[in-house]
């Protein structure tokens, strides 16, 4: 038994060694280069609008307590894509965010199933 704790602990030693930093330094991910903060591509005018009509259509759902939950998922890709300069999925995402709330919104003109 003594021999067992004795290789245990000296196992856990060797194991918490080995996730000790190596001295070796890495770059900082948070300091981005200003090249490469200017390559990023531009979102579209038109983009712009679809996401800023999408966020307006989706708090409106939600103030009716209409939002669907598949409205706020498309709400959340849309801003993804405009951070990443995407103006097509920007485009796509925002629409269908925006469908999405509307429906939610027309649904609530439906007869109840009580």
């Amino acid at each position: 038994m003594r021999n067992f704790m004795i290789s245990f602990v000296a196992f856990g030693a060797l194991l918490l060694g080995g996730c000790q930093n190596n001295g070796m330094a890495r770059p900082d991910p948070s300091a981005a280069t200003p090249a490469t903060e200017a390559t990023k591509p531009a979102l579209s005018a038109e983009a712009r609008q679809a996401l800023a009509k999408a966020e307006t259509d989706v708090k409106e759902a939600k103030t009716k307590k209409a939002l669907w939950t598949t409205a706020e998922g498309a709400l959340k890709k849309a801003k993804e894509a405009a951070a990443k300069g995407d103006s097509a999925a920007t485009l796509k995402f925002s629409k269908i965010a925006s469908d999405q709330a509307h429906l939610g919104m027309k649904q609530l003109n439906y007869p109840s199933t009580k």
